[in-house]
């Protein structure tokens, strides 16, 4: 087998090397069009986890590498002078330069031909090789090529970067933070090679152009950024190597493979160095490309199947992780406002790989700090309250929270879930037992169902209702069970379903009664499927106002603590508000200013319905998850809205507006929107989506993403998840029915040592330091 490989970069010298280890009769040849020693750039970072894997590879390289690393276990957040270390982060930092000459040492050890200076544009040279690598970087000229083929994207990301060097010695990682009257700038330093650092400097374009910074002005860059930080570089000088400002392209490829020519490295995809280096990346799908070769020696179109299929899903779950990091930073002026250790807290918990679990194993100075600064500035009443019987600090999750005069016991909320199961709109047994059973199981607020404020306000023949007498009755029942048996609070979710009503319950075939008129802000149908709504008159937009009216008037009767307005998921208010089920030409179309006004209409007249001292959520979309939806602007300008009418919370959904959108879901996947509307309208939010466990509640909570946390699923699945999760934080609450109080005795003893064999497990998986 003859082999071409196009790029001397360390993706492509390791996969020469594993190549030609395993199949020492193969022909591999390297052409880099620079020199042997030419290096761009400084150091490149690796984890212990990619060293182990190295080591089970190639031991030569493995050594090789390791004998010339800077090692490292902490990492430091410094802003403005304030550090904190956290432990437990096992990195290591290697010349760029020196890699390569490691790398290219091991090619020449096994026998692959290296030829340098030597350019590469058009292939057909090498029309007898029967794998052609293209591994030429970001900018791949082979690439390029045949981008139609691979199905090529390219995106430039907002932040400006640059990448210099020091002599400044550096003990760990380092993210340092500083303000400067143009906004923050992080540099992003780690030690190399004895006397050597690598600082990557970044900040938002905005802040950039404030700064008066020019792409190529190296001496500019040196001049100003070296008065910035001149504490962190205490006298020591930084260090250009074409350290050109530049803004992050995030590559990705539909296609890795075209005929004979396969991509790996920068070619083929790019992870944000926030999150590890290119370098790391490059490697590992080196490995895979290599293994998939190995197997399939006489199949080459075997070996770039397997290779797409046994490395795709991982890279691409890497590059996911790259940009929530990324966000992160590209938002950093929005978490400055933060306190010192919740800012340092979310900087390290910005990607969602790691969680307040994960910080509390490697290092509890640190997540012990995170605490005491949430409880200082937490708005729970009674300090007292943040302490079990056994004077351990209250877990985030379990930390009270007040809305006017609500105070809630817990941050877990039960989330809006459709039951389909009321007869003529009113709620029975069945709803009693659902409600009742997550109450007694101790979540802080249960918001129901979507309840409709009228008879054709339905979704299905099976929604709940109350726009009659009789609903109010049944309603209160359930209430009065909750709030005599339990320490939970009750809201209803008010709505109207608008153009996505007199549909079929989710586990029926077809709609099977009687239909009625649709109405929306557009006559827009939902789907292929579906009815096309009438477009509303005046006279629908007072008399649907009416309803919601009355029903506030109603939940209050029924005892209710709080109303959340529907206004999300396409549903009657949400069409309104998106411009994909909004096309009218009248007051309450075009602008943001405009589709607002019905939904602010209905909230504004609930709101003086409804008493004073109880509060009131709306439930918004924040993306339509389709082209030319709902913007960012009109969502901060739709959450400002209804902040300034009033709203004491705002519940972030997504989606569902219409049929053609594609979510990009994953675990904790809203909390993103919450964040952006929670820190820039500055009113408290809820958030949902895929949050499976109290860790992940406790992380979403303590760095401030939002601050109640809907669950739907999980207390779908299990009614008692807050008691097992108490019980796994063995924190102790006076809040069990005396009825269900011995079986703490069981549940407690279990769930403790259920964690602790699950600790032991995660640091025994830890993966082995490679320090020397």
């Amino acid at each position: 087998m003859k082999i071409t490989i196009i790029g001397g970069g360390p993706g492509g010298l390791y996969f020469s090397i594993l190549t030609k280890k395993a199949m020492p009769n193969c022909q591999i040849d390297v052409y880099e069009r620079n020199k042997a020693d030419d290096s761009f750039g400084f150091g490149v970072v690796f984890s212990d986890e990619t060293l182990g894997e190295f080591l089970s590879k190639d031991l030569k390289s493995y050594e090789l590498i390791r004998s010339n690393f800077a090692y490292w276990d902490d990492i430091i957040i410094a802003r403005d002078g304030q550090t904190v270390n956290i432990a437990g982060n096992g990195f290591c930092g290697c010349s760029r330069k020196t890699l390569l000459q490691l790398l290219q040492q091991r090619c020449t050890e096994e026998g692959v031909n290296l030829h340098f200076e030597h350019a590469v544009d058009d292939i057909n040279q090498f029309k007898d090789s029967d794998i052609i690598v293209a591994c030429d970087g970001i900018g791949s000229a082979i690439r390029t090529l045949y981008a139609k083929d691979f199905g090529t994207k390219i995106s430039l990301k907002n932040n400006r970067f640059v990448w210099l060097g020091s002599t400044k010695p550096l003990d760990a990682f380092t993210y340092s933070f500083r303000n400067t009257a143009h906004g923050l700038i992080v540099a992003h330093t780690y030690q190399y090679e004895p006397g050597m650092s690598t600082w990557i400097f970044e900040c938002t374009d905005e802040t950039w152009q404030k700064l008066g910074f020019e792409i190529t002005n190296e001496t500019d860059t040196i001049t100003k950024i070296s008065e910035i930080f001149k504490e962190e570089l205490d006298g020591h000088p930084l260090i250009t190597n074409k350290s050109h400002w530049r803004q992050f392209p995030h590559v990705t490829n539909e296609k890795w493979y075209h005929n004979n020519i396969v991509l790996l490295g920068d070619a083929k995809a790019t992870a944000h160095y926030s999150i590890g280096s290119g370098t790391k990346l490059a490697m590992d799908s080196a490995i895979g490309l290599s293994d998939a070769v190995i197997a399939n020696p006489n199949n080459v179109q075997a070996a770039f199947e397997q290779y797409d299929k046994t490395r795709r899903n991982t890279v691409e779950m890497i590059q996911h992780a790259a940009l929530v990091s990324l966000d992160w930073f590209e938002n950093m002026d929005r978490n400055n406002q933060h306190p010192f250790y919740q800012f340092a807290f979310g900087c390290m918990t910005r990607s969602k790989k790691v969680t307040y679990e994960n910080l509390r194993l490697r290092d509890q100075s640190f997540t012990d700090k995170v605490i005491e600064e949430f409880n200082s500035n937490s708005n729970c009443n009674d300090k007292n309250q943040w302490f079990t019987s056994s004077a351990v600090e209250r877990p985030a999750a379990f930390s009270s929270f007040r809305l006017r005069d609500l105070e809630l016991q817990n941050r877990i909320v039960m989330a809006p879930m459709g039951q389909y199961s009321a007869t003529d709109g009113k709620v029975s047994d069945w709803h009693l037992v659902h409600y009742g059973s997550r109450a007694t199981g101790g979540v802080g607020l249960i918001l129901t169902e979507m309840t409709a404020v009228s008879k054709t306000g339905r979704i299905t023949l099976g929604c709940a209702g109350i726009y009659t007498q009789e609903q109010v009755v049944n309603w209160k029942k359930i209430i009065d069970f909750i709030h005599k048996n339990s320490s939970t609070k009750i809201g209803i979710q008010l709505g109207h379903s608008g153009r996505k009503g007199g549909a079929k319950k989710p586990w029926e075939d077809t709609f099977s009664g009687n239909s009625w008129e649709l109405l929306s802000a557009s006559p827009i149908p939902f789907n292929e499927m579906s009815t096309v709504p009438k477009e509303m008159t005046l006279a629908d937009i007072d008399l649907v106002t009416s309803q919601f009216v009355q029903a506030a008037k109603n939940a209050d009767k029924a005892g209710f603590d709080m109303i959340e307005l529907q206004a999300h998921h396409g549903f009657l208010l949400a069409s309104f508000l998106s411009p994909l089920t909004n096309i009218r030409l009248d007051a309450f179309g075009g602008s943001i200013e405009n589709r607002l006004k019905f939904p602010l209409q209905v909230f504004n007249e609930m709101r003086s319905a409804f008493p004073k001292e109880k509060p009131m959520s709306v439930r918004i979309s924040a993306s339509d998850w389709a082209e030319n939806g709902i913007s960012e602007e009109d969502v901060l300008a739709i959450a400002t809205a209804f902040k300034n009418a009033g709203a004491d919370i705002i519940n972030i959904s997504t989606g569902s507006t219409v049929v053609n959108q594609k979510p990009q879901t994953g675990r904790m996947w809203q909390t993103p929107f919450s964040d952006l509307v929670r820190n820039t309208v500055h009113i408290p939010t809820i958030t949902a989506g895929y949050i499976q466990d109290i860790d992940q509640i406790n992380t979403i909570i303590l760095n401030g993403r939002a601050d109640l946390v809907a669950l739907g699923r999980p207390l779908l699945a299990d009614a008692n998840f807050v008691r097992t999760a108490q019980a796994y934080e063995q924190f102790e609450t006076n809040d069990i029915p005396n009825q269900y109080k011995t079986g703490s005795s069981h549940l407690y003893p279990l769930k403790a040592s259920e964690r602790k064999q699950l600790e032991g497990m995660k640091k025994a998986l830890k993966p082995k330091s490679n320090k020397l």
